[in-house]
């Protein structure tokens, strides 16, 4: 098995790139694939300098419908027009961040990806095969992040709270290992876990994904008190959690003091396995 960042927020020592996106490469027993695609090509650019072969993709999956994971989806396809391309069915959707100033700002995919013919769009749980298995539909209010409020989905000419239904997860299950791979946790990472744990019976023993917990402000008492409460949640699973992206450097610091050795940081061009 292999799982390698392809392009993240912070860089790494090898000379890749990064931007504010996330893409990883995956090999397991019988596939080759990718789980969501940066902003921008930029991935691709990793890819060589990581020597993968990104023409060797059987498989995508795009974590949910927002530009910074699957900005790269077309570039790619122009490379590799064979991988299935998984995506939620609402992910297609019309998604702003809307500012407290009101200012608009489109923040969904690029509408020909769902033109493209190699895209099979999922509405609920979906078994691959015996290594790879999709769930969403994702329920639980625990610890949703404020950021969240601000990230809308547009209906017509109003503006609606986005409830992160096109959010999917992908669970790996190869070598003995149950990883967990989601996009930035929109629903809440504890919240994702339950839902595991409600179709497995148990916890994964790694978590990859970012906690949608970064704010350009400082934090209030509150929130501190949120994200270690969140930190001592994790740790309560047993599993090890790699995190990056959208969590923000001043959330990783707190919860790395509770959770030490069983969280650790993505970096761009990093190999976690």
């Amino acid at each position: 098995m292999k799982i390698v960042n392809l392009v993240e927020d912070t860089a790494g020592d090898n000379g890749c790139l990064n931007e504010h996106g996330l893409s990883f490469y995956i090999e397991t027993k019988n596939h080759k694939l990718l789980m969501d695609c940066g902003t921008t090509d930029m991935f691709l650019h990793n890819a060589k300098i990581l020597d993968v072969d990104v023409t060797c993709v059987d498989t995508v999956i795009l974590s949910h419908g927002h530009y910074d994971h699957s900005g790269g989806i077309l570039p790619f396809t122009q490379l590799n027009s064979q991988a299935k391309i998984y995506l939620k069915e609402s992910a297609g959707d019309d998604y702003y961040h809307l500012t407290k100033s009101g200012e608009e700002r489109y923040i969904g995919i690029d509408k020909k990806i769902l033109q493209l013919p190699q895209v099979v769009l999922v509405q609920k749980d979906k078994k691959l095969d015996e290594e790879l298995f999709l769930f969403t539909n994702i329920t639980g209010t625990k610890y949703l992040a404020k950021g969240n409020l601000e990230l809308k989905k547009k209906m017509g000419n109003d503006f609606m709270q986005d409830t992160f239904e096109h959010e999917q997860c992908l669970v790996l299950t190869c070598e003995d290992k149950h990883i967990l791979l989601s996009g930035c946790a929109h629903n809440g990472i504890l919240n994702i876990l339950d839902e595991y744990f409600a179709r497995f019976q148990q916890y994964p023993d790694v978590v990859i994904s970012g906690f949608h917990m970064v704010k350009k402000e400082d934090y209030t008492k509150e929130e501190i008190v949120d994200i270690q409460s969140v930190a001592k949640a994790l740790l309560e699973t047993q599993a090890v959690f790699y995190t990056g992206h959208c969590t923000g450097q001043p959330a990783y610091d707190i919860m790395k003091e509770i959770m030490g050795e069983r969280l650790l940081q993505i970096h761009s061009g990093m190999r976690i396995f």
